[in-house]
């Protein structure tokens, strides 16, 4: 069943294109991987499906919703992109309890489950501002899956994790993915996109040049 599909997806940025003609269609459930150097454009296609940037021409759907015309953003999501942000002198429940606030869907016991799943300890009294990088990719998987989600985004989700953080992730996805959730990923370790990706693209300069490597 497509979830996503992008047709003929293009973004200008001050006279540079980032994206180049883009076409893609994704299906619900399944695990999605992108490949590519550092300025590919993985991140932006990533933004774009988010709604975080205005297409300069194309169209994108997500369960036959149109982004920028139906909804501005994704009605059911969690993402990563780059550096999470939180709040520094709130403790990883409390930043995820604010964020909870906003769509009001998961109770508390919903929000030290997802941190529980992460590895981290909803009890501990630590601030933000003292968690190692770890510790932060950490709580930003866990904001990102704690709402349950039909569409997660992850760009390089195992950033700065130990052995045993990585193979967190990858049980945690495989898991969203059983649940029902469409996951894309985009990462530096080849292994996770190996491992994990029903399916994956390749991007270089902005273009989707590969489709279904795998």
């Amino acid at each position: 069943m497509k979830y996503i599909e992008i047709v003929d997806l293009n973004k200008t940025i001050k006279d540079r294109e980032i994206l180049k003609n883009i076409n893609l269609s994704l299906d619900r459930g399944k695990i999605y991987g992108f490949c590519g150097r550092n300025g590919s454009g993985k991140t932006m296609l990533f933004r774009a499906i988010c709604g975080l940037i205005k297409p300069t021409s194309g169209v994108i759907k997500i369960d036959n919703k149109t982004l920028h015309k139906d909804m501005s953003f994704p009605e059911s999501i969690g993402v990563i992109i780059e550096y999470p942000g939180f709040w520094d002198y709130y403790t990883g429940y409390e930043n995820l309890k604010v964020l909870a606030s906003i769509k009001n869907i998961v109770n508390d016991e919903d929000i030290k489950n997802s941190l529980k799943r992460v590895g981290l300890d909803p009890e501990d009294r630590r601030t933000y501002k003292k968690y190692s990088l770890g510790m932060k990719q950490r709580l930003g998987i866990a904001q990102a899956i704690m709402e349950k989600p039909d569409l997660i985004i992850l760009d390089e989700p195992t950033n700065a994790l130990d052995e045993e953080g990585i193979m967190m992730v990858r049980n945690l996805l495989l898991e969203e993915k059983t649940r029902g959730a469409t996951i894309l990923i985009a990462s530096h370790n080849q292994q996770d996109i190996e491992i994990l990706a029903d399916d994956i693209y390749k991007m270089q300069d902005g273009k989707l040049i590969t489709n279904n490597i795998k």
